[in-house]
């Protein structure tokens, strides 16, 4: 094997300090199991939970999602809309932090830098209520017809979910879109200027503007380095949602806070939420993992 060339991962085998870990694990969920049956002495009630999944509506005589699934449709929404916004600013501030305006790069800098420094709790009280209080009503978004023909079509509570809930979903998906969208502004930059400078100054050389070279040349060589990273956040993104339930907005862990309340059911209300946002990232790392392999092997 040439010494320049990668190395070979190793095929998956189970080691003595493998099964050592193993054990580690069982061990530990069997301790913790035991704190809580007999320390806490917890009454474990699962059927008061699983209940909140689905329930049988009379009228259409058939098994419909409850409160636990719409919140987990709204995360998902919320991820959705909130990613594309988010690399559109993103992209926008990204190619401002390597253009060569100063006044563009100062803007994208302290945009960048606000965010990264400032907690994320304080930013969306900060920014939902300044948002609700004085933005959407300018915009006339309060005074939408939520009775109307469209916002009562199947189509809108598939994208947005429930229309009388629409300037609280919108506002809480601009706060986590420019949220994340500032991290993925340094994925952006980051993937600009990993592109040679040789590739920089043939495009200067054969007569390419600053901008044209970096549309014709540059970008189409760093979506190559940008796409796995955004793929990353978008999880990243789906996981920050919770913070989304502080102001109030109707996605999984503000319906999980309301169902443990009102159940009393702390435990399995938390273990089963758990296991919805693990399904739900997990589907979409494998599914990612597997869109990167394809285009390596389409690459080649």
């Amino acid at each position: 094997m040439d010494r320049n060339s990668p190395p070979v991962a190793a095929k998956g085998r189970f080691t003595l300090l493998d099964y050592l870990l193993f054990g580690i694990v069982i061990a530990f969920v069997f301790y913790a199991v035991y704190r809580v049956n007999d320390v806490l002495v917890y009454q474990w009630n699962w059927e008061r939970v699983l209940g909140f999944l689905v329930k049988y509506d009379e009228e259409s005589q058939s098994w419909v999602s409850n409160l636990l699934l719409q919140g987990l449709a709204t995360t998902l929404r919320l991820a959705i809309w909130a990613t594309l916004f988010a690399t559109l600013v993103g992209v926008v501030m990204g190619y401002w932090r390597t253009c060569q305006n100063l006044t563009l790069r100062i803007i994208a800098r302290c945009y960048v830098e606000l965010i990264r420094n400032m907690p994320p709790v304080v930013f969306i009280f900060i920014f939902y209520f300044f948002v609700s209080s004085q933005i959407f009503p300018a915009m006339g978004i309060d005074s939408i017809d939520t009775q109307g023909e469209f916002a009562q079509s199947e189509v809108f509570y598939f994208l947005f979910g429930n229309p009388a809930l629409f300037s609280n979903f919108l506002a809480g998906m601009i706060c986590l879109a420019l949220f994340e969208g500032a991290y993925i502004t340094e994925i952006v930059r980051a993937g600009i200027q990993s592109t040679p400078t040789g590739q920089w100054e043939a495009a200067r050389a054969i007569g390419l503007s600053h901008f044209n070279a970096l549309r014709d040349v540059v970008i189409p060589q760093a979506i190559r380095k940008i796409l796995p990273p955004l793929a990353g956040q978008f999880i990243t993104l789906i996981k920050d949602s919770a913070i989304i339930s502080l102001i109030s907005i109707q996605e999984l862990t503000f319906i999980a806070t309301e169902v443990a309340a009102s159940t009393t059911r702390v435990f399995e209300t938390w273990i089963l939420v758990g296991l919805m946002y693990f399904g739900l990232c997990y589907s979409f790392a494998v599914l990612f993992a597997y869109l990167e392999k394809r285009a390596k092997r389409s690459d080649r």
